[in-house]
């Protein structure tokens, strides 16, 4: 089945503990919104003159396009984090990319990190650069902990 082209995005994050870390993962993913969808893991490219919009609700058991970071850890008091940076050109005909990054450590430093990323992958396309969005969080490890961060592309027959 091919999905249509996106006409949106919306970046979405999520942190949790669980009892394994594939339980912390998918806790994670359900606070982000994207818990009840089969998630279709792209590179990182934004389709041009796609518009950013708010967290929609997304059909459950519905394939879902995202570009996502993620960590998970074993080891107790530790922080963790993950980030996704969207660049997008002055030119709404070019398209945009889309950064995922994850570490050990707190969602600010991350979060410089992943929009550093990005500005140079636009930066080296030659491409002017309209505006760089973000989002990130972080977890301090209790037993089994994940941090989870994504960019959905929105298909028309989600809209």
């Amino acid at each position: 089945m091919l999905l249509g082209k996106p006409s949106r995005f919306f970046l979405c994050a999520g942190a949790a503990e669980g009892y394994t870390p594939l339980n912390a993962f998918d806790l994670a993913l359900l606070k982000a919104g994207v818990g009840n969808v089969n998630l279709i893991r792209l590179s990182s490219i934004l389709p041009p003159g796609v518009t950013q919009i708010e967290r929609v609700p997304l059909p459950p058991g519905g394939y879902v396009p995202i570009a996502y970071g993620t960590i998970s850890s074993t080891t107790p008091q530790e922080f963790i984090a993950a980030a996704v940076a969207v660049a997008i050109p002055k030119n709404p005909e070019l398209p945009g990319v889309i950064m995922e990054y994850s570490a050990r450590g707190h969602k600010d430093d991350v979060e410089r990190i992943v929009r550093s990323m990005a500005e140079e992958a636009l930066n080296y396309r030659e491409y002017e650069i309209d505006r760089i969005e973000s989002i990130s969080t972080e977890w301090k490890v209790s037993q089994n902990g994940a941090a989870f961060a994504g960019v959905v592309l929105v298909p028309e027959e989600f809209v």
